[in-house]
């Protein structure tokens, strides 16, 4: 008798097995499946990340010599830029000829050695009115300083040439060299000016002394640090 029904209880286990089975695949099927991360992108030998916009400024571009446009007069060699509004076929770089001049489309030569760009501006509108209707607007600007230089010879930290855009005394042109090599002589140094040798004390004149030494450059002027 027991045997009979635990035979009858076994079987309707299975057969309750059996009916659930199909129900359990279903809830396996309607299931979402689990989303597979993207794989990263290989990366490509050479190739370099493009620039965030926030790293890309106007200073990037176009920002000339550090030159007062209202206290320094231009020289042969300097270039300018001009820019004349809604005029490109005026405006662009122009090299100071030796003779002080640059050239003009449709103007021609046009004096602008000794002046400053603040002057030149009035002089490029003056000349236009004759080309343009209503009244240009010009802006002048000094690209590079190639007439006025000086040079550092000898043991400055980074010799060789600089441009003199505005008032440099000679402790002023050392710092901008980035000072004294270790071994130079800083009590002998002299300034060549033409043929003139003028003698440079650098340790009474950081000390505060004997300061008349300490005079302003001039173009063509070489700082020897023997």
């Amino acid at each position: 008798m027991i045997q009979r029904v635990f035979g009858s209880s076994s079987l309707l286990g299975l057969l309750s097995l059996v009916c659930l089975y199909p129900a359990f695949l279903a809830a396996q099927e309607t299931q979402p499946p689990t989303p597979t991360p993207a794989p990263a992108s290989p990366a490509v030998p050479g190739q370099k990340e493009a620039p965030k916009p926030a790293e890309v400024t106007p200073q990037t571009k176009g920002a000339g010599a550090p030159v007062d446009s209202s206290k320094y007069k231009v020289g042969p060699a300097d270039i300018l830029n001009i820019l004349v509004w809604r005029e490109p076929s005026f405006s662009g770089l122009f090299a100071v000829h030796s003779d002080g001049k640059i050239t003009l489309p449709l103007v021609g030569d046009l004096d602008v050695g000794g002046h400053t760009p603040v002057e030149i501006q009035d002089t490029v509108k003056d000349a236009l009115t004759k080309y343009i209707v209503s009244p240009p607007n010009v802006t002048v600007t000094v690209q590079e300083v190639l007439s006025k230089r000086y040079y550092m010879d000898g043991l400055s930290a980074r010799p060789g040439e600089y441009a003199l855009t505005t008032p440099t005394t000679v402790l002023e042109a050392i710092s901008r060299a980035g000072g004294l090599q270790d071994f130079a002589n800083a009590k002998r140094i002299y300034i060549l000016r033409g043929s003139r040798r003028i003698p440079f004390n650098y340790k009474e004149v950081i000390k505060g002394k004997n300061l008349k030494q300490n005079i302003e450059l001039q173009p063509d002027d070489h700082i020897v640090v023997p």
